[in-house]
């Protein structure tokens, strides 16, 4: 498999396919990934692209690597271990599910503007990110993803499609704690129709990422169709 540059820098896409494999069972846990010369050669990227790829998994908890040993997948990650719960996205991924995400719209809000944030961001500018994710080809979840303007996103915003909480993460923030509110909403006509549904009540999630001095880091509100595949939370004993 080669990388394209078109896509983004080739380490971060690397990661995303390793972070890929290691939530689908591919790579499992307790067990070592390829060496990097067995990366290198699969993907077609330099030694130092494989070592910074890795050094990205390492520091969100996805694997330990062990001077003469290799690396070897651990048994949370970055976001998950805050928590004993399960990622949704891990818990589809094991279940044998594809999950693509495309990215919908960027625009810019008041924070002032929003019955939510403005408790928390007056008079800041956000950055409003929309997505789409598919399961299995079919539109699953929208989303809009809430970040200060002082996060340097993507020139190409097709990269937005990618791990927000990486890009974040790669810019210093840190997070501490995240907070999930669950309701029933109706979407507008225009999210409807982005997920091939009629106007209908909706679950909806609200949630808040903090970050270690206690601030909101990113907010974002989703729709899910759960026709298609009910929200699981999975806890581990």
């Amino acid at each position: 498999m080669k990388l394209s540059l078109k896509k983004g820098p080739l380490y971060i896409q690397l990661e995303e396919i390793l972070k890929e494999r290691i939530i689908s069972g591919k790579y499992q846990k307790n067990t070592l990934i390829p060496s990097e010369q067995e990366l290198k050669d699969e993907f077609g990227v330099s030694i130092i692209t494989v070592r910074r790829a890795v050094e990205q998994l390492s520091q969100q908890g996805y694997v330990e690597k062990r001077s003469g040993i290799g690396t070897t997948v651990l048994e949370n990650n970055a976001i998950s271990k805050l928590s004993k719960g399960q990622r949704f996205s891990e818990y589809l991924l094991e279940e044998g599910n594809e999950l693509s995400k495309e990215f919908v719209e960027l625009s810019v809000i008041e924070g002032s503007s929003h019955s939510i944030l403005k408790d928390y961001y007056t008079g800041v500018k956000l950055n409003c990110i929309e997505r789409l994710y598919k399961l299995n080809g079919k539109p699953y979840i929208h989303f809009k993803h809430y970040i200060p303007q002082n996060i340097v996103l993507p020139k190409n915003y097709e990269h937005l499609q990618n791990s927000l909480y990486e890009i974040m993460y790669q810019q210093g923030i840190r997070f501490h704690r995240f907070k999930d509110e669950f309701g029933v909403g109706t979407p507008n006509e225009k999210v409807a129709q982005m997920l091939q549904i009629e106007q209908q009540p909706l679950l909806q999630r609200f949630r808040f990422s903090f970050d270690l001095n206690g601030n909101l880091a990113e907010y974002s509100e989703a729709y899910y169709n759960t026709n298609i595949h009910r929200y699981v939370v999975n806890f581990d004993m």
